[in-house]
């Protein structure tokens, strides 16, 4: 019964996450769609997926193609609960945005100039973030393992107000082309895959990757971050701490 109901729901929500876009490219075989039949029931018999559904019920496209990483904040910062700003056009209701999520506090981390550029680096994400009341770890994929990384991601998307963002290289996995910043919203233990809640929307579809195949994406230099790894950001509330 409670798969039922479960099932229930991802069709329900599947419809809004299904629908972004019309020309998004092919996916290589090496992905599943989440949005398939085989995406849908690696959803339903996932292990860790308490971050689904807050993260989909606030899934947004990047609103340019460098704001991977900023799209990823707000996704995370919404479904989090913490204190939102004024928005005024949705006055009195209160969000975080694209367009509010940085000030002048982030620009002493990375400038917006910079991320209109060039997107942001995993240090960048980390510290961005930080200036939020979440409890942030910072994860270089040359400084861990593929073994502490499953183990890590399963933990946090396993239990509510923890979530999981990566910064990956996308030809890593088969996609085009370059490195990219997006949420993580579930594990799946059997077929030893992550969902990756895919910001460019415009681009790909959320997909289902091997566990292998994305430590490996992630462990691999960006030369915006002094040639260190890429890696994942581990961050959660800090009422769930």
């Amino acid at each position: 019964m409670i798969a039922s109901c479960f099932r229930a729901a991802v069709l329900l929500l599947g419809i809004s996450i299904g629908q972004a876009s019309a020309e998004q490219l092919p996916l290589p075989d090496n992905l599943i769609g989440a949005a398939t039949d085989g995406g849908e029931a690696l959803l339903v018999g996932a292990d860790a997926r308490e971050a689904y559904f807050p993260l989909a019920d606030n899934f947004v496209t990047q609103k340019t193609q460098s704001y991977c990483g900023v799209a990823s904040m707000v996704m995370v910062l919404n479904a989090s609960g913490v204190p939102a700003p004024p928005v005024p056009e949705y006055e009195p209701y209160r969000t975080f945005t694209q367009d509010n999520l940085l000030d002048e506090r982030t620009d002493a981390i990375v400038s917006r100039d910079t991320i209109l550029k060039q997107g942001m680096t995993l240090d960048e994400l980390g510290g961005v973030l930080a200036t939020q009341p979440l409890a942030v770890v910072v994860k270089h994929a040359g400084d861990t393992s593929l073994d502490d990384f499953r183990a890590m991601g399963r933990e946090y998307l396993d239990q509510p107000g923890h979530f999981v963002i990566v910064n990956y290289l996308r030809k890593a996995i088969r996609q085009e082309v370059g490195g990219h910043i997006s949420p993580l919203a579930a594990y799946d233990a059997e077929a030893d895959r992550f969902l990756i809640l895919d910001v460019a929307r415009y681009k790909y579809p959320p997909v289902w990757v091997k566990a292998e195949d994305l430590f490996a994406a992630m462990n691999t230099p960006d030369a915006s971050n002094g040639d260190r790894t890429r890696g994942f950001v581990l961050i959660k509330t800090k009422a769930a701490e």
